[in-house]
């Protein structure tokens, strides 16, 4: 089915009356009652992915919406300080969920992150507002991106999505935590 890389289907002797479905990273997971006939299987299927895709619609906001919250954010977790020139959806980051280029002011959000709750695509989009003010990712870094309210619980999201994709950030690996001469704070595992 077009939005999905596949589509799982799950039937259940408990399940009666309902059809239900869900995504599950790339795959679409339909739930049908297993006395359901075959014959009106594929018509559920499509309309369920219908209708998980407008719900996840629904909660992706366009590019011109990405502006707003990103000064949304900015306003209210970094004084303001950070504004971006522009900050858009991409599909070019298999294996990060954001990027930032700060000399030009440019954030990009990896389409990964459509029908994520919107607590973690605004911690990826502080993350990216952060690297505007601070390149790297020291104490200065943190200190800012600890701000926003949600920053463990969207962390772990991302992790238990991703399975601790190391790769998931901007930069790539993160480098070893620095010696007791540096800034002593290691980035989040």
């Amino acid at each position: 089915m077009e939005g999905f890389a596949d589509v799982e289907i799950r039937r259940s002797a408990r399940r009666r009356k309902t059809v239900s479905a869900h995504r599950d990273g790339e795959r679409l997971v339909v739930l049908l009652p297993a006395g359901l006939a075959d014959r009106v299987e594929q018509r559920y299927v499509r309309e369920m992915g219908e209708k998980v895709l407008a719900r996840e619609a629904r909660r992706r906001p366009s590019d011109v919406d990405l502006v707003e919250r990103a000064r949304d954010l900015s306003r209210r977790h970094l004084e303001g300080r950070a504004v971006p020139t522009s900050v858009r959806w991409v599909t070019n980051q298999g294996t990060r969920w954001g990027s930032c280029t700060p000399s030009q002011g440019t954030i990009r959000l990896s389409h990964r992150l459509q029908g994520m709750p919107g607590y973690v695509q605004d911690y990826v989009l502080t993350h990216e507002l952060v690297h505007l003010l601070v390149p790297g990712h020291g104490r200065d870094f943190y200190a800012l991106l600890d701000r926003y309210p949600s920053c463990e619980r969207a962390r772990g999201y991302l992790e238990g999505w991703s399975g601790r994709d190391e790769t998931a950030w901007d930069d790539g690996p993160e480098p070893a935590p620095e010696t007791a001469e540096g800034d002593g704070v290691s980035p989040p595992a």
